[in-house]
């Protein structure tokens, strides 16, 4: 008898702690029975939240689900824009479930399935954008635009999964590394031109500054050696017109000085040696005066 009852009470511990489970904070839950999701009158599927809740032990099953706000931030991916041009694009989706019953049934509860299935969907919508737009309307001005109709296809295409798309972002817009290596290239090619365009016209506009100066220091070097021959030419003038004065007053003493200044200079050096006859003229001042 005290075994029976000892079984009983197992039982009904077994029971109780089986009928029960906690759903955390930040989580909801829904009861399969006989693996399937168990409705309510309306015939919508029944959702519990945080707390301790109920359940009929060994028929239902617990599938815990996480009912906070998902972030699903892949790898970029290429799309092709209305001008055929690749770009690559950097972006990131703001998500939950609102449906708890068809997130389950569509994806089996498995958040990496589910986030899969929405990558698909959310690059179908960019897709379609991008594809309806140029480069230049894409950055210059129609990114929220584009973002906000990536959003609205996004949410529609992703509500059959249960899920409500709450954002969608993208982050960054490149080109291809072979496209963006061609085009700086190519910009580097452009600026070297624009360079040695330049340095060809500084270089045009030095020897042409040369060139006049030049020829600038040229006529002022002839301006001044004509002023100097000019001034040279009035001094010669002014000399030969102060000997001529001079001379015209006592002819037979310029001579003489004249003369003496011809043997300063012919006796200057010790080493001075001339051979003349008694009669030479250049002797002849020093007959005139007495000097034997």
């Amino acid at each position: 008898m005290k075994n029976f009852s000892l079984i009983i009470l197992l039982t009904a511990v077994i029971l109780s702690f089986s009928s029960v489970f906690v759903v955390l904070e930040g989580q909801q839950a829904i009861v399969l029975q006989f693996s399937k999701v168990k409705k309510d009158a309306d015939d919508k599927a029944v959702v519990y939240g945080p707390g301790l809740q109920f359940k009929i032990p060994f028929i239902s099953e617990v599938r815990k689900l996480d009912a906070r706000i998902q972030t699903l931030d892949g790898a970029p991916d290429r799309f092709v824009t209305s001008e055929k041009k690749d770009l690559i694009v950097d972006s990131f989706v703001k998500w939950r479930i609102n449906d708890f019953s068809s997130f389950y049934l569509r994806t089996r509860g498995d958040l990496q399935y589910a986030e899969t299935l929405l990558k698909q969907k959310v690059n179908n919508g960019l897709r379609t954008n991008f594809g309806s737009r140029t480069i230049k309307e894409i950055v210059s001005g129609e990114r929220s635009a584009l973002m906000k109709d990536a959003l609205v296809q996004a949410s529609e295409s992703a509500s059959e999964l249960g899920i409500e798309v709450l954002d969608v972002r993208v982050k960054q817009i490149n080109l291809p590394t072979e496209v963006s290596n061609s085009i700086y290239q190519r910009m580097r090619a452009e600026r070297t031109a624009v360079a040695k365009e330049h340095r060809s016209e500084g270089k045009e506009k030095a020897e042409t500054i040369r060139a006049g100066v030049d020829r600038r220091v040229t006529v002022m070097l002839a301006e001044a050696e004509r002023n100097a021959r000019m001034e040279r030419g009035d001094g010669d003038a002014a000399a030969a017109q102060i000997y001529a004065s001079a001379y015209s007053k006592d002819a037979e003493f310029y001579a003489f000085l004249r003369s003496l200044d011809a043997y300063k200079a012919t006796f200057n050096s010790k080493n001075d040696v001339m051979v003349l006859g008694t009669d030479s003229e250049f002797f002849q001042p020093m007959k005139s005066s007495g000097i034997k």
